[in-house]
């Protein structure tokens, strides 16, 4: 459905951006905690597994987890606090982007540096739910690009932090895209649910290949398996069509960054999480399509 026609684009445009800041602060909260539930979860499982008490956590037997109620953590609890002093924040330090700018980028309590990750990620989230609706306009399928959009933007700033693709972003991506192809075929951005599944499948299995081959040829692993799961997302959300340009765009976009640290004298030897790129180039794709018309059009 199409809404765009009950008020002027800049309302629309301007209500996403700040619907945009909104969930970019509840992003903040994903990135932040959803790592560090996972690894407690796989810590538990694995002290399970081995049967070691939790004395024996780390090598000198100590417990080294300083997080505030770690038996219960979740995305909703405890409240938000800082990292660094755990004070728990005010509903006026807790403003998208504008508690940042008013503290002055410290906490209140401690005077310790904020990440620049928290308005990054505001400002992202902003600027794309700005440019789903300028595109789209006000429709039902500028709303589920949105949810498209802010999953891509949590799964990235998770990998580009924590080198983790999380299943529970990527496998419900999947799915996701897997459904919209065939409950909503008519869309612009839809595959078809042929197309949708070869993207699926297809996406998967080439970086899964590429993984196999460079480790064949140096032993070492180059990318990780949620690199494919990402990969096979898109191509459920794009079809099998758009993979060329995908991948092309990602690595284009990878070696324009690491170009880049080196200018500036950054060692290139560590890894490089391609997560990010895949995410950026599938969000490009999905939004404003075909850049030079490389694939044919998916009807």
């Amino acid at each position: 459905m199409d809404y765009s026609h009950l008020l002027p684009p800049w309302v629309w445009i301007g209500s996403a951006a700040i619907l945009g800041l909104i969930v970019g602060s509840f992003l903040n909260v994903v990135v932040h905690r959803l790592p560090k539930i996972l690894f407690l979860h796989w810590d538990s499982e694995a002290r399970n597994i081995l049967r070691l008490d939790e004395s024996d956590r780390t090598a000198d037997g100590k417990n080294t987890d300083t997080t505030p109620q770690s038996c219960v953590y979740h995305l909703h609890w405890p409240p938000s606090h800082c990292p660094h002093c755990y004070k728990t924040l005010k509903a006026r330090e807790n403003i998208p982007l504008l508690s940042y700018l008013l503290q002055k980028g410290k906490c209140r309590g401690c005077s310790q540096p904020i990440s620049l990750r928290y308005p990054t990620l505001e400002l992202l989230s902003a600027a794309a739910a700005a440019a789903v609706v300028a595109v789209c306009g006000a429709t039902t399928e500028a709303a589920v690009i949105l949810a498209v959009t802010w999953t891509l933007l949590a799964a990235a700033a998770i990998d580009y932090q924590h080198y983790l693709l999380p299943d529970c972003l990527t496998i419900p991506l999947l799915w996701a895209g897997l459904l919209w192809s065939a409950v909503a075929p008519s869309a612009a951005t839809a595959p078809s649910p042929e197309a949708a599944i070869l993207g699926a499948v297809i996406g998967y299995l080439s970086l899964w290949l590429i993984y196999q081959g460079h480790r064949l040829l140096t032993g070492r692993e180059g990318m990780g398996y949620g690199d494919f799961k990402i990969t096979a997302a898109l191509g459920a959300w794009l079809g099998w069509q758009a993979l060329p340009m995908l991948v092309l765009l990602a690595a284009s976009a990878g070696l324009v960054l690491a170009l880049a640290l080196a200018l500036r004298s950054r060692p290139l030897h560590n890894a490089m999480p391609f997560g990010p790129m895949l995410a950026a180039a599938g969000w490009y794709l999905l939004v404003f399509g075909d850049p030079i018309g490389f694939w044919p059009q998916i009807y």
